[in-house]
């Protein structure tokens, strides 16, 4: 196997397993390890991505509205209840980001034509061009990452695993 970096022989998830195998040896701990490593590798880059969209005056939270709004395509305007779905955040929690980016300058709410009690959430300009900018510094982390670890056959590899995976957990 070609790996351009094997890791540690023995990490922290190995200790819990081995910790659960001393006191119940009866439980197989696969799965605590694959999830284990999967629970700290996201906090751990999201952490890092979080740090990358700082200098911006984004966290994950605004960098997620902002992001989804300018995924949508043009005219980046979805309505909230478009937004809450695609999240999975509570209308409580949407309300919060919307009020902020706003006050930023960062999207703007407007009536929907279509519908009087519903509104439109539109990326201004300014938004576009910041949320832009995040995602290529968040992409850089993530790069940097995969590219100290794995080959890009190993990345192609894991990424269709966890496709797999995520596909029959859901």
């Amino acid at each position: 196997m070609d790996t351009k970096n094997p890791g540690p022989a023995h990490d922290a998830v190995d200790a819990i397993t081995d910790q659960w195998a001393a006191v119940r040896p009866d439980l197989e701990t696969a799965p605590m390890a694959v999830f284990g490593r999967i629970y700290r590798l996201a906090g751990a880059m999201r952490g890092k991505v979080d740090k990358a969209y700082a200098p911006y005056g984004l966290g994950l939270g605004e960098f997620d509205v902002l992001a989804t709004l300018r995924r949508s395509g043009e005219p980046y305007t979805l309505s909230p209840r478009e937004l809450t779905a695609t999240l999975m955040i509570t209308t409580g929690g949407m309300t919060g980001r919307l009020d902020k980016l706003e006050r930023a300058g960062l999207l703007t709410r407007s009536p929907d034509p279509n519908d009087r009690r519903g509104l439109r959430v539109t990326l201004s300009e300014r938004g576009g061009e910041l949320v832009d900018l995040a995602v290529s510094a968040g992409l850089a982390e993530q790069r940097t990452a995969l590219e100290n670890a794995l080959t890009d056959e190993e990345a192609a590899q894991l990424s269709g695993l966890l496709r797999k995976l995520l596909a029959t957990s859901a």
